[in-house]
């Protein structure tokens, strides 16, 4: 059985990382998004963008990625911490987030990106920019931008050894910590959870959500199927390895990009994967239901798609309980 030590999730006090230099993005953000998001409670949210293309190149995960909000609100009224950017087509980005893309029903969200995406196909593709650890201000607490350019559309960047930038990142740690205080002291406020490290750390040592799991097991995949190759992405899923309901982490090396009927067998125990990368398939298949040729050809192949990153490619102790624990017919 794998240990809880083996994924337990760490945190860092936000004052240990304050005096670093980082740099912050500052996105333009729909007045409707922010409004249905903050009055909620969410552990990650998809500030979506109707097209395609990132507003920005090689963000580190764990950059902060503030809210500001549009003309005549131009004020930083919140923020998070980027994990990735991706595309999805439209329903899946839905199935991904819900709620958490800022609307309460997928008839609504597909209407406002239409109101700002061209074009009138069935099926779009929009930008997704996954955020951690969302925090919302209180009116009184949003911080004013009266610079920011008119010719910004979608955000810029700040740079904490520049003084804007330097005083953007204080008076963010001002609202955040302040609000930290006043959990403590019992005032009625939203919790906002500490800022976690930067960088390469972050994907590994931060408590991801469902949504933030599914894109980033489908990049590290490359949105091809871990054991087939297939390409056709409505028809993949990222599958725990140790499931969720187990304490397994929505961590990527907790993780396998799957085609949907794999992903079944793979829950049931009738397909497995064995610590060095090599598929197994159950005798119970083919007892069971007289079938399965499809999936015995694969029996003793290795992976047929493995992420390039040691850090994303399934964790061998992970494999191991689900091979010994789930599977059938060893």
């Amino acid at each position: 059985m794998v240990g809880r030590e083996h994924w337990r999730e760490r945190r860092v006090p936000l004052h240990t990382i304050a005096s670093r230099r980082m740099k912050l993005w500052a996105g333009v953000t729909d007045n409707h998004w922010y409004k249905f998001l903050s009055e909620g409670s969410f552990d990650e949210v998809n500030f979506w963008q109707p097209s395609g293309r990132a507003p920005f190149a090689n963000l580190p995960a764990g950059t902060p990625f503030l809210f500001k909000l549009k003309a005549p609100n131009n004020h930083i009224a919140g923020g998070g911490y980027f994990v990735k950017f991706s595309t999805l087509p439209l329903p899946m980005a839905w199935e991904a987030f819900g709620p958490k893309n800022g609307s309460s029903t997928f008839k609504e969200f597909d209407k406002r990106i239409r109101g700002y995406a061209s074009g009138t196909g069935a099926t779009l593709e929009i930008g997704c920019n996954v955020i951690t650890q969302p925090f919302f201000f209180e009116w009184k607490d949003w911080i004013p931008l009266p610079n920011w350019p008119k010719s910004v559309m979608q955000g810029k960047i700040y740079d904490t050894d520049a003084e804007d930038g330097a005083w953007l990142w204080n008076e963010v740690q001002q609202r955040i910590q302040m609000a930290e205080i006043q959990n403590l002291l019992g005032e009625p406020q939203a919790e906002y959870a500490a800022g976690p490290r930067f960088g390469e750390p972050f994907l590994t040592q931060q408590r991801l959500g469902q949504g933030a799991f599914r894109v980033l097991v489908g990049e590290a995949y490359t949105k091809r199927c871990a054991i087939t190759g297939e390409s056709t992405f409505p028809v993949l899923e990222a599958a725990h390895i140790l499931p969720y309901e187990m304490e397994g982490p929505h961590r990527v090396s907790n993780g396998m990009l799957l085609r949907s009927d794999f992903h079944k067998l793979f829950d049931a125990g009738l397909i497995s994967v064995t610590p060095d990368l090599r598929v197994r398939v159950s005798a119970s298949i083919k007892e069971n239901w007289h079938n399965g040729k499809a999936y015995y050809r694969l029996h003793d192949q290795p992976l047929t798609v493995i992420p390039e990153h040691l850090s994303e490619r399934p964790d061998p102790e992970y494999l191991r309980w689900h091979f010994q624990e789930r599977f059938v017919g060893k």
